[in-house]
């Protein structure tokens, strides 16, 4: 638990992590409760929701990661919603994700626990991948109508897919669950490349966003030297 253990001494008070289901929970639990951090999110089984024919999957994985993550005390699971279906028109996709979102929607609110679907580029690091783009995460929360349905809002992926992140954030921030950061190009520390994240993140505080935001990123130098300088900015 060594990573728990670097973000506790950098001075941050939450972690996130990705698949929960091949990790030692227990030990997870214990070295947050050492350190008296959050779990901030983690995420739920890689299941295609464009796929109807994988529903049943679909949400007996989000069963199952809505357990785990009540047993962690964390509030927010991340969806990937899938790559691309060949040959299967892009509405009929988009319809497949609404009504799984919408069929999920009951389990979460009666969880408390908030899903957050992630759009991700296409064009550097997920290749085939259905959403990428911001507003049309945004047009299938609208559809779904519920508090437990959100984005999370990639910073590094957006600003590749879409550009223009201040006015897309701030203009949707009631839909935004959660956040990810990283430098771009190279998705290294924050302080690389074209993306002026002090900027960005007050832009998010001013929003009255009271949400998490997590730093998913390939460190080039000394990871605690990031970290601590992230921290600096707040």
């Amino acid at each position: 638990m060594q990573a728990i253990q670097n973000v506790a001494d950098c001075g941050i008070q939450a972690f996130e992590f990705w698949g929960w289901w091949d990790r030692d929970l227990d030990a997870i639990i214990q070295a947050r409760d050492l350190h008296q951090l959050t779990v901030s999110a983690c995420c739920t089984h890689f299941i295609s929701l464009v796929d109807p024919d994988r529903r049943d999957d679909y949400l007996a994985g989000l069963e199952a990661s809505i357990a785990a993550a009540q047993r962690l005390d964390c509030q927010t699971l991340i969806s990937q919603v899938g790559d691309f279906r060949p040959g299967i028109d892009r509405e009929s996709q988009f319809r497949a994700l609404v009504d799984g979102l919408q069929q999920a929607a009951p389990m979460l609110e009666a969880a408390g626990i908030t899903l957050v679907i992630e759009p991700l580029n296409e064009w550097v690091d997920h290749p085939g991948y259905f959403l990428t783009r911001s507003d049309e995460a945004f047009a299938a929360i609208d559809q779904v109508g519920s508090d437990r349905v959100k984005v999370v809002f990639d910073i590094y992926h957006q600003q590749i897919s879409e550009g223009n992140v201040i006015e897309n954030i701030t203009r949707n921030i009631a839909k935004i669950g959660h956040f990810h950061a990283a430098g771009n190009p190279g998705r290294h520390e924050l302080t690389c490349g074209e993306l002026h994240y002090p900027s960005i993140f007050a832009a998010i505080a001013e929003s009255g966003f009271e949400g998490f935001v997590g730093l998913e990123y390939w460190p080039k130098d000394d990871p605690a030297a990031g970290l601590r300088q992230v921290v600096s900015w707040f």
